[in-house]
């Protein structure tokens, strides 16, 4: 076996990997960063997801870095398409969810470029297809970690100061032996409104796997009845008000059936736009192309059994389930989906397959709304974010802020059969507390394996605040590294908390909201 150092190893390559390999590079640091398939760019690139955001992020609400790679993500379509006049702000899919819903693939380039000059000149190394199997740890300091490569088999130690767990699903923690939560706490433990009245460490949200679809009008594209169909084409879960290969889904906040069509007509949500990530009418292009959208909808949310702590033959059951229902739904949408006009189906769906450079077309990875939760030196609960307990229009103000981000409490339905929760939530702060556990001295959460609970797991997993989380993870490493101290001493040090901080704001970092936001 291989053996190597470094003074900081990132495990996993999503958002939060990738911006806590970026300012812990630019502290100085020699990192390694690996992530376990063969793109980084987690949430965004292998799974799928177009960018989450708030409603002010063109303006504020998240750090300079966030905001730099927003703007390279447009340059590259402004570069290498020609964009029709419009809109000032290039939407480039002109998707529902966000004003940036974009092709995968352009992230993909885009993180790579914001990484390319610590790699040519070595102070990184980049290893894709790669995957922690173990961990040394000596009391609370991990010492090494063995990393396999996914393909060759190859192994490599790496022993370091410091480790950032940036997995999708908080990988090192069982590893390391380390205290974690999964699922829904209980209220006599966290005082939530909205927890369980006991805990339930499966009630975890679903998982999705996304696929691409270009629509052609007049073409028939349909794929091959896949293997499952028949099993989700009869599937109506009990939460639900109709099948799940249907137009209707409960409403996330009234529970009430809810009308969805494909395309945009006079009722129901259009699904096609709300992750469309390629509006062809915004371009001119040579050849017919259609537009394309990302399938990321209730009806392909899977929630029949979880891909951690199981086994490994129930994981890879439930991958392939959750696959199936993925590819069962553009089946259903292909031939047998309700149109207006009174025909079925809409075989010019096409699956793309070149989006993820996949065989099958599905993401590369699937889509983990909940990971692991470490047991932290402070865990954000309810209480911290909803208007019901904070006046003015911003949660609970932390001594020890490290960022800022604004997202509704969006809970999708999950493994114990719990459907929707989706409540109010003030525009937030996340406190560094959340980032560093209890047990561990020298290992750091910069994903959304942070101190939340069940409910604030919600609010805190989307794009921006996941990049947030990792960027200042990097931030800290360096921090704590080239001033010989510790996470937990920077935190209760006011000096040493001041100090990195003001690293922090000059870094571009927005620990707080503007002062309106403060008001009652």
């Amino acid at each position: 076996m291989n053996s190597t150092n470094a003074e900081l190893v990132i495990v996993g390559g999503g958002l939060g990997g990738c911006a806590a390999a970026l300012s812990a590079c630019e502290s100085g640091l020699n990192v390694m960063l690996t992530e376990e398939t063969e793109w980084i760019g987690g949430q965004v690139t292998s799974q799928g997801v177009p960018p989450d955001e708030h409603k002010w992020i063109e303006e504020f609400g998240s750090t300079k870095r966030y905001r730099d790679y927003r703007n390279k993500v447009r340059e590259t379509y402004s570069c290498n398409m020609t964009v029709k006049s419009g809109e000032a702000i290039l939407n480039p899919g002109n998707g529902l969810v966000s004003n940036i819903c974009h092709d995968p693939r352009v992230t993909l380039h885009v993180l790579n470029e914001m990484l390319m000059t610590y790699v040519l000149t070595n102070q990184l190394t980049l290893d894709l297809n790669t995957k922690v199997t173990s961990v040394k740890k000596a009391g609370k300091t991990v010492r090494s970690m063995t990393f396999e490569h996914v393909q060759t088999g190859a192994e490599k130690q790496v022993t370091a100061p410091y480790f950032i767990d940036a997995t999708e699903a908080g990988d090192v923690l069982p590893l390391a032996k380390m205290e974690y939560i999964t699922g829904a706490e209980a209220k006599k433990d966290t005082g939530e409104p909205h927890a369980l009245d006991a805990a339930d460490p499966d009630d975890i949200q679903a998982f999705t796997y996304v696929l691409g679809m270009e629509y052609r009008e007049g073409e028939d594209h349909t794929i091959p009845k896949p293997e499952m169909y028949e099993f989700w084409k009869e599937f109506q879960p009990a939460i639900w008000p109709d099948r799940l290969l249907s137009f209707f889904a409960p409403h996330p906040i009234t529970k009430e059936k809810r009308e969805y069509t494909l395309f945009r007509e006079e009722t129901g949500f259009p699904l096609w736009e709300y992750r469309r990530i390629f509006d062809k009418d915004q371009y001119d292009i040579p050849s017919k192309a259609g537009d394309v959208s990302l399938m990321n909808w209730p009806q392909n949310d899977y929630f029949l059994g979880n891909i951690y702590d199981v086994s490994e033959s129930e994981k890879a059951k439930h991958l392939y389930q959750a696959k199936q229902l993925s590819l069962s739904l553009l089946y259903w949408l292909q031939t047998e989906a309700p149109r207006s006009d009174g025909a079925q189906g809409y075989p010019g769906l096409k699956l793309r397959k070149d989006i993820f450079a996949t065989e099958d077309g599905l993401a590369k990875a699937a889509y983990i709304r909940e990971s692991r939760r470490i047991k932290a030196e402070y865990t954000v609960t309810e209480q911290d974010v909803s208007p019901n307990f904070n006046n003015g229009q911003a949660g609970k103000r932390y001594k020890d802020s490290v960022g800022v981000g604004s997202y509704s409490i969006d809970l999708h339905p999950s493994m114990a059969g719990k459907t929707y929760l989706d409540i109010k939530a003030l525009p937030f702060h996340i406190p560094l507390g959340a980032l560093i556990p209890k047990d561990a001295d020298n290992v750091l959460a910069g994903c959304k394996n942070l101190g939340t609970t069940h409910i604030t797991n919600g609010c805190y997993r989307l794009h921006p605040v996941e990049w947030n989380i990792g960027e200042a993870c990097g931030a800290l490493a360096g921090f704590c590294i080239n001033n010989d101290t510790n996470p937990k001493t920077v935190r209760k040090n006011d000096n040493l908390l001041a100090a990195f901080q003001d690293e922090l704001r000059e870094s571009g970092f927005e620990l707080e909201w503007p002062d309106e936001f403060y008001k009652e």
